[in-house]
């Protein structure tokens, strides 16, 4: 042993060189980051327009909340307009995950699989905003 710190007892250690590197994992020559080349028309907006489907919601909410019924202006106006702009965002989303996979799948398959599974799911919610839609609508 020539480690003058170590004494009797003491477990070994095995010890690398200072300087020495062992070869990066394949994981960690990955990038971060995969560079987005053509922005969707609603990436500068996009948080302006979710506040106002966010206050949008918190009116219908609130009024329903406050005893009136799906058919009242209240309550449907905010439903409509703030629908019509939360389908629009998660159209917009969805573009941008999408580009997002096909830009993954030559670097890391699992990634880009896993924005393909948002995907899916941001289509899914919007079947269900629509059909939520679909209710006030009707009532």
């Amino acid at each position: 042993m020539d480690d003058e710190r170590w004494q009797p007892g003491m477990p070994v250690l095995a010890r690398q060189e200072q300087g020495a590197s062992t070869p990066a994992s394949p994981a960690r020559r990955l990038p971060q980051r995969v560079p987005e080349t053509a922005p969707t028309p609603l990436q500068g907006v996009f948080i302006y327009l979710s506040v106002v489907v966010f206050l949008c919601g918190t009116v219908a909410i609130s009024a329903l909340e406050l005893g009136q019924p799906l058919d009242a202006p209240v309550v449907r106006w905010p439903v409509v307009v703030g629908a019509a702009l939360l389908l629009i965002l998660t159209a917009d989303a969805a573009v941008r995950i999408a580009r997002s996979a096909r830009a993954w799948w030559p670097v890391d398959h699992g990634r880009a699989l896993f924005r393909v599974v948002w995907v899916a799911v941001l289509g899914a919610g919007a079947l269900v905003e629509l059909a939520a839609v679909a209710i006030v609508l009707l009532a």
